[in-house]
């Protein structure tokens, strides 16, 4: 059976919707997998009528036994979301965050469950969300919160590079202080337990160091001989082919290359950079993105959850035009997950 996977609108004042709308109007999703929003009937009609497609049909259910998953019909469950009448696009609001937030803790319950098979989100906005009072820095933590999962990590992946995170949103100061032994080793793990979910039998993993050129040894900083190099010992020893620390500088290069199948970054722009540079293609003669390509998945989760890897593009909400390229690829990733989920 195909996979049922359920989308989140993401911040109704965002592309989100949008997006969704754009996805779904793709037959081609319809054939290896089954999809649901979780979200607002009135903004996901709001949004046909932003991106021209008036002709795709919101279908409003109560339960995933309600749905119909046929192409040219979008499911739409409401976890009880009011005030979307006031939202109005590329505004961030406290009623935007709370619906966006619902949306998400939604379609973790529908999970959890097992009434769907994956999840994949929209984004939010972190603002609208801590004025609505739900203080979380992102839908990561809100995941983790949910699922009472302690051991977890953020991990971006476009085409062959793909990159899990040691330490995301905290100051460069404090990721430094992030690179220990235990949290290296606890990401090399879930790097190789995702690529295998991937249907990757053997991962290479690399891991990445946190100073330049590794430090050369001890003269410009000692977290690789003293934390990371152990960590990749260690995971040695449990029998993953893991190589590191590799130069930050040219690690993301061999990945690129296939060396690796993946790498452990040291911290979040460690990581992000090299992949936006990748996937996110700004085409200088039209002056517009190209591509905005990649995804974003929490590793270390009892359930998936697959997400965009951009943001809410308030500027764009509302005039159609955003790209569905990476939620279209999020799907497809979803979908993957769910195929070698065990």
């Amino acid at each position: 059976m195909k996979p049922i996977l359920a989308i989140t609108m993401g911040d109704p004042a965002g592309v989100g919707p949008e997006i969704s709308v754009k996805a779904l109007a793709k037959s081609e999703v319809y054939e290896y997998c089954r999809p649901l929003v979780v979200g607002s009937p009135y903004i996901m009609e709001r949004a046909a009528g932003f991106t021209g497609r008036s002709d795709i049909r919101i279908n409003e259910i109560k339960s995933v036994a309600d749905a119909k998953f046929e192409f040219g019909t979008i499911d739409v469950i409401d976890p009880g979301l009011e005030g979307m009448d006031k939202v109005v696009p590329g505004k961030i609001s406290a009623e935007a965050g709370d619906a966006a937030f619902k949306c998400v803790v939604k379609a973790i319950e529908l999970a959890m469950a097992k009434e769907v098979d994956g999840t994949v989100t929209n984004p939010l906005n972190k603002e609208a969300i801590n004025l609505a009072g739900h203080h979380f820095s992102g839908h990561t933590e809100i995941y983790a919160h949910y699922t009472n999962t302690k051991k977890y990590t953020m991990m971006l992946m476009h085409e062959n590079m793909r990159v899990v995170h040691v330490s995301t949103h905290v100051s460069l100061r404090e990721a430094c202080d992030r690179v220990k032994k235990e949290r290296v080793l606890d990401c090399i793990r879930m790097a190789a337990d995702a690529c295998r979910k991937l249907g990757i039998e053997n991962p290479r993993v690399g891991v990445a160091g946190l100073n330049p050129h590794c430090g050369e040894n001890g003269l410009f900083g000692r977290e690789e001989i003293e934390e990371i190099t152990p960590a990749v010992e260690a995971a040695k020893a449990e029998g993953i082919d893991c190589t590191g620390p590799v130069a930050p500088d040219t690690v993301f290069s061999k990945l690129r290359g296939g060396w690796f199948d993946i790498v452990v970054a040291m911290y979040h722009d460690q990581g992000h950079i090299p992949m936006k540079v990748v996937g996110f293609v700004y085409d200088q003669e039209k002056k517009e993105w190209g591509a905005v390509a990649g995804v974003n998945i929490t590793c270390g989760l009892p359930i998936i959850r697959v997400s965009v890897d951009h943001g809410t593009a308030m500027g764009h909400a509302g005039h159609g035009n955003a790209s569905e390229l990476s939620l279209v690829n999020s799907i497809e990733c979803a979908t993957q997950f769910a195929l070698h989920w065990e």
